[in-house]
C-alpha cells in the first residue's frame, strides 16, 4: 500500500471519528470524607494529579516532537502516558461537553504507530486536542466555583485548579501575543485578578464578569491561531500548499485542531460559517483549496452573529445580572474580531462600536431599560452591517 493511500485511509478513518457522537460517561461520585487527616491526604493527592497533567502532557508532546527531526517516535510510550494519566480527564470533559476527543486522540495515536498518518500531523492533533481539554477544564472549574459559591476554601481550590490548566495553555497565548502584538496574557491575568477580588468580596457578578474575560480571551487566542489574518493557520496552510504539501497538511491539522475549541460556540450561533471552516480545515480537504480570506470572513460573520445572539439574550433578561454578563460577552466577541472590524468599517467606526459596547454594560448594571434598548438596537444594527460586509 502506498504511503499516500495509507495517509488518505487514515484521514478517512479519523474523519468518521470526527463526525461520531460522543457517548456520555458517568463518573462515580465519591463519598464525602469528614476526617481532616483523610481530607488533607486527598488534597495532597489532588495537587500531585494537577502537576502531573502538565508534566505528562509535556513528556508526551516532547516524544511526539521527535517526528519533526525525523527521529523514531515511541508511540507505545505516548499511548501509555495518555491512557494512564490523561484519558480519564479527557473522558470526563467528553461526557460533560458531549464531545469525542478521547476517540479522536486514540485514533490519531493508532494511525501514527501503524504509519498510516504523518507522525508530525499526529503530534499536532494530540497537542491541540489536549489543549481543548485543558481549556474546557477551566470552564468546568468555573462552573464548580458558581455551584460552590460562598464556600471560600472550596472555591479557591477550584480557582487554583483552573490556573493550573491555564498555565499549560499560556505558551499558546504568548505565541499569539508575539505574532500579533496583542496583550492577551495581560488581559487573562487581569481576568483572574478580578475573579480573586470577587471571591474575597463575595461578589458573584464580578466573578462572572472576570470569568468571561478569561474565557473569551482564550477564544480570541484560538481564533488568532486559526482564521485571523495574517498569521492564522488558514493563511499558513495556503502559503505552503504550493511549495510543500506535507508541511501544508501539518499546518491544516493544527488549524483544524485549534478550531475544535471554538466549534461549539460557532455551531450554536452560526452553523453555516462553522461548517465552512470545518470543511476548509478538515484533513480530507485538499490543502490547495484552502481560502484564507474565505475562512477569515466566515469567522468574522460567525463571531458577529454570536455577539448578536448574546445581545438578544441580554435584552430578554434585562434587569437581571445575566443581562450584564451577556452584555459583556457581546463586547468581548466584538473584541475578538476587532482588527477585522477595523478593516471592514474603519478605525473610527470600530472605536465608536467598542465605546457603545462598554457603555451598554454599564447601562445594564444600572438597569436603565429605555437607554439599554436604544443602545442594543444600535449595537445589533452595526453587527448586522459587519455580517453583510464580511460576505
Amino acid at each position: 500500500m502506498s504511503i499516500k493511500f495509507k495517509l488518505l485511509a487514515a484521514m478517512a478513518a479519523l474523519s468518521l471519528v470526527l463526525g461520531a457522537c460522543g457517548k456520555a460517561e458517568e463518573t462515580a461520585s465519591k463519598p464525602k470524607v469528614e476526617n481532616k487527616e483523610k481530607v488533607s491526604e486527598k488534597k495532597e493527592a489532588e495537587e500531585k494529579e494537577k502537576v502531573e497533567y502538565s508534566v505528562v502532557f509535556t513528556e508526551a508532546v516532547t516524544e511526539l516532537d521527535k517526528a519533526k527531526e525525523g527521529k523514531e517516535v515511541d508511540f507505545d510510550k505516548v499511548t501509555d502516558l495518555y491512557n494512564k494519566n490523561l484519558k480519564e480527564l479527557v473522558k470526563q470533559r467528553d461526557a460533560e461537553f458531549e464531545d469525542t476527543i478521547d476517540e479522536k486522540i486514540t485514533t490519531a495515536l493508532t494511525a501514527g504507530k501503524d504509519g498510516s498518518m504523518d507522525k508530525v500531523v499526529v503530534k499536532q492533533l494530540f497537542d491541540k486536542l489536549m489543549q481543548k481539554v485543558f481549556y474546557t477544564s477551566i470552564k468546568h472549574d468555573f462552573t464548580e466555583v458558581t455551584e460552590k459559591w460562598g464556600k471560600t476554601e472550596e472555591v479557591n481550590e477550584e480557582l487554583e485548579e483552573a490556573k493550573g490548566y491555564y498555565a499549560i495553555l499560556k505558551t499558546t497565548v504568548e505565541k499569539r501575543d508575539a505574532a500579533y502584538g496583542t496583550t492577551l496574557v495581560s488581559v487573562i491575568d487581569g481576568g483572574f485578578s478580578e475573579i480573586e477580588t470577587a471571591v474575597k468580596n463575595n461578589d458573584l457578578l464580578s466573578f462572572n464578569l472576570g470569568k468571561q474575560v478569561v474565557d473569551k480571551t482564550l477564544m480570541k487566542t484560538f481564533y488568532l491561531a486559526t482564521g485571523a489574518l495574517p498569521n492564522g493557520y488558514a493563511t499558513k496552510t495556503a502559503a505552503e500548499a504550493g511549495k510543500d504539501a506535507a508541511l501544508a497538511k501539518v499546518e491544516q491539522a493544527e488549524g483544524w485542531a485549534f478550531f475544535q475549541s471554538l466549534s461549539s460556540y460557532m455551531n450554536k450561533n452560526a452553523p453555516e460559517e462553522a461548517a465552512l471552516i470545518e470543511k476548509q480545515f478538515n484533513l480530507e480537504s485538499d490543502v490547495k483549496a484552502i481560502d484564507p480570506a474565505g475562512v477569515n470572513k466566515a469567522f468574522v460573520r460567525g463571531f458577529a452573529k454570536t455577539a448578536i445572539s448574546e445581545y438578544g439574550e441580554s435584552k430578554e433578561l434585562f434587569g437581571e445580572d445575566k443581562a450584564v454578563i451577556t452584555g459583556l460577552e457581546g463586547a468581548l466577541f466584538i473584541d475578538i474580531i476587532g482588527e477585522d472590524i477595523k478593516t471592514l468599517l474603519g478605525e473610527g467606526a470600530y472605536k465608536t462600536l467598542t465605546e457603545k459596547a462598554q457603555k451598554y454594560v454599564e447601562t445594564a448594571k444600572a438597569k436603565d431599560k429605555a437607554a439599554g434598548e436604544a443602545q442594543l438596537n444600535e449595537l445589533i444594527s452595526t453587527l448586522n452591517t459587519i455580517v453583510e460586509k464580511a460576505k
